[in-house]
């Protein structure tokens, strides 16, 4: 004998235990691709220390090098989304077995998706960019 709370609770289990990790490896991944970008990033303004130094130098302000440095960022997640949100889009047929009360494409979804990964994005490059105003234009130039 068991309730019917019981009952539907051992049905589910394993979709539960299936949506957590699938959650956990969300995470995973979202915190991977920030160390990711945050890593091909600070290796850009690395090499382009003097190209920095000298726009410091000649006057550039820190806010015109920071965008300039999150520009590149907001490219590349412009670029990855460009690629992953129609590939969700087409996957999502795949999982729609997996999905109880939603659609497979819901838009509120997709789009707190695209937020995310926007603002995750943005995140991880303006430490770059922070470090790239701060550059020394004197240190920048001996370094070459």
């Amino acid at each position: 004998m068991k309730s019917q709370g019981a009952w539907i609770d051992q049905t589910i289990s394993q979709e539960i235990t299936f949506a957590r990790l699938c959650t956990a490896f969300a995470i995973l991944a979202l915190a991977i691709a920030c160390v990711g970008l945050y890593g091909t990033m600070s290796y850009r303004v690395a090499r382009r220390t003097g190209e920095i130094g000298i726009r410091m130098a000649l006057g550039a302000q820190r806010a015109r090098v920071v965008w300039m440095v999150l520009r590149e960022v907001v490219l590349l997640a412009a670029v990855g989304l460009a690629i992953g949100v129609p590939a969700a889009l087409a996957a999502s047929k795949l999982v729609e077995s997996f999905l109880f009360g939603m659609k497979p494409n819901d838009p509120v979804t997709l789009i707190g998706s695209v937020v995310t990964l926007t603002t995750t994005a943005i995140l991880a490059g303006y430490l770059p960019a922070r470090n790239a105003s701060r550059i020394d234009p004197m240190i920048a130039l001996r370094h070459e």
